[in-house]
């Protein structure tokens, strides 16, 4: 009884550290952890080396990978490029089973740890912000390494009690055919994946493992079963996190998934080969050592497999959950939540979106009416069915932000993106309203109207597309046009190259401010050509709101683009 209460004591003791621990290094860590994880992802073989790294540092393989799921569904990151954060936790998750093998295992560290957890727990107590965190840390660390002490006391108990001929042989050998002996790591691998499901930690599990293989209560062929199982049990806690969750988290998932299956396989059909090598080695390393070795080799090698064919394998999760839903809510996935930076961007990318939408279609109407008839001039009532929906999402997701923002950056982007916000609601409630389109073609001020209209709606496009999608060489998006749209008109184009969304923007800041002009001048003249008995009042009042409508369509598109391209002051 005391065996087990030992046990069972220890494993709590190192779960109960590694929680408060994550949580104390998180806290320490700051946006410093999203912001290393965002730029380490230039290639996928360095998302991998950054989210070893991050992982070992804040020592939660979960951590990183929650903050990579939102950091992908926001956008900051594209899939590939979270799924080398992921390949990475996989392997930097391995490095606290070698503090288990070099430290946990040889010696009592109680003397050590119980200052800690009380020096940690006064820090954590009396402190706040950074400093409480350093002190969680401290505790939680402590507390990790007096898990480890009363674990090993326990297993050296359990050991008088378990025996290594106790359990299913893996090798086969004399008096031990092949099939029972692959029937032995069948049997372990489930136990092991059963133990890490049940402590949803497999970090705890191997910790478990190494300590009753440094107790003789398994032997190493039988630890190296238990290891290949506790890895594919990782899994488990994410595809339960999964249900029910957004797209993004479930490819996720279901990459995480499937690269623990694939790893298995491989060790599997090696196991027999390299289990025999390690039980050599292990006659002059210490065994324990050898198999935090083959741990981190085991995660290693499936990373080393997967990652050349990064770009192929997440076309294949693409192809296995394909996207549903709205486009427009596409980044509103609720683990963007997790990174105040990642929350902002989601509900930036998706006003880029609803902009997107509505200058298209704004485009597309005009030139499709060619001059005739009435009706909304922007979108169908389909259409602001869903653009009601995502800026009614967005405005609460933006709600719901989570933390404060450390960096004047950060802090004026979302002041941008709150901007942007309020100008994309008041171009929807523009773009709902009834125009007589006949009126758009019915002169040549109004012709002109068009023009600069038209060509907003041109620019204010290519501005929203490239904030949805950033170019991934980083290259000017190429426009054709004159820059001084205002002077020369939108329809006289020099022919000349211009580079990128800056310029976009300028030429939809130039054709709003024509549009503005054109306006009062064209209402003047107008109203006046009643008077002179060239108009009827129900025509120059037709042809008044008409321009009015594309200028204010144009203007809130211009303040919207500004503010999303950061240029809004």
């Amino acid at each position: 009884m005391s065996t087990a209460v030992s046990v069972l004591g220890g494993v709590g003791l190192f779960l109960l550290g590694m929680v408060i621990m994550t949580d104390g290094l998180k806290a320490l860590a700051g946006a410093s952890l999203r912001a290393v994880l965002e730029k380490a992802t230039e290639t996928p073989l360095r998302g991998v080396v950054w989210g070893s790294i991050v992982t070992l540092l804040v020592q939660s393989s979960s951590a990183t990978t929650m903050t990579t799921i939102g950091l992908v569904s926001a956008g900051l990151l594209s899939f590939p490029q979270g799924l080398g954060l992921v390949y990475g936790a996989n392997v930097g998750t391995t490095g606290t089973g070698w503090l288990v093998a070099l430290i946990g295992v040889r010696i009592s560290l109680t003397a050590a740890a119980l200052p800690m957890i009380f020096l940690g727990a006064i820090t954590k107590l009396l402190g706040s912000g950074r400093i409480a965190g350093a002190g969680a840390a401290l505790a939680g660390f402590g507390l990790v390494l007096f898990g480890l002490t009363t674990l090993q006391q326990g297993m050296g108990g359990l050991a008088e009690k378990l025996h290594p001929s106790d359990l299913p042989a893996v090798l086969a050998g004399a008096g031990t055919p092949w099939w029972l002996a692959a029937l032995g790591v069948i049997s372990l691998v489930a136990l092991g994946l059963a133990m890490t499901a049940l402590m949803q930690s497999s970090t705890a599990a191997v910790a478990m493992t190494l300590s009753a293989f440094h107790a003789g209560a398994v032997g190493l062929d039988q630890a190296c079963a238990l290891i290949i199982g506790q890895n594919i049990g990782t899994a488990t806690s994410s595809a339960m996190a999964a249900i029910g969750a957004s797209v993004t988290a479930k490819r996720l998932a279901v990459a995480y998934v499937m690269f623990k299956l694939i790893a298995a396989v491989l060790a599997l059909a090696l196991f027999s080969t390299v289990t025999r090598f390690l039980i050599r080695v292990s006659a002059v390393v210490d065994g324990a050592t050898v198999l935090a070795a083959y741990h981190t080799a085991y995660n290693v090698i499936g990373v080393a497999v997967l990652l050349p064919v990064t770009h192929r394998f997440t076309r294949l999760v693409e192809r296995i959950l394909p996207e549903r839903g709205s486009t427009l809510t596409r980044s509103l996935d609720r683990a963007a939540l997790d990174a105040p930076v990642a929350t902002v961007e989601a509900v930036r990318r998706t006003i880029a979106r609803v902009l997107a939408s509505v200058c298209g279609s704004a485009e597309t109407a005009l030139s499709a009416a060619n001059g005739h008839g009435s009706g909304p001039l922007v979108l169908s009532a389909t259409a602001r069915l869903e653009v009601d929906d995502a800026l009614r999402r967005a405005q609460a997701f933006m709600a719901e932000l989570n933390g404060p923002l450390e960096s004047d950056d950060e802090r004026d982007r979302i002041t941008n993106t709150l901007h942007a916000l309020d100008h994309v609601y008041r171009l929807r409630e523009a773009a709902g309203r009834e125009v007589d389109l006949a009126t758009a073609a019915d002169g040549p001020e109004e012709v002109r109207s068009t023009r600069f209209f038209v060509e907003a709606m041109r620019n204010g496009k290519i501005i929203a597309d490239a904030v949805v999608t950033p170019p991934a060489d980083h290259s000017p998006t190429v426009l054709t046009g004159s820059p001084h749209v205002a002077d020369q008109g939108p329809d006289q184009s020099s022919g000349t190259p211009a580079t990128s969304s800056d310029l976009a923007l300028v030429q939809l800041k130039e054709c709003a401010s024509a549009l503005d002009d054109l306006e009062r001048t064209h209402r003047r003249e107008t109203l006046s050509a009643v008077g002179a008995g060239t108009l009827t009042v129900d025509n120059a009042i037709a042809r008044t709101e008409a321009v009015r409508h594309l200028e204010t369509i144009a203007h809130h598109t211009w303040r919207c683009a500004a503010h999303l391209a950061g240029h809004g002051a």
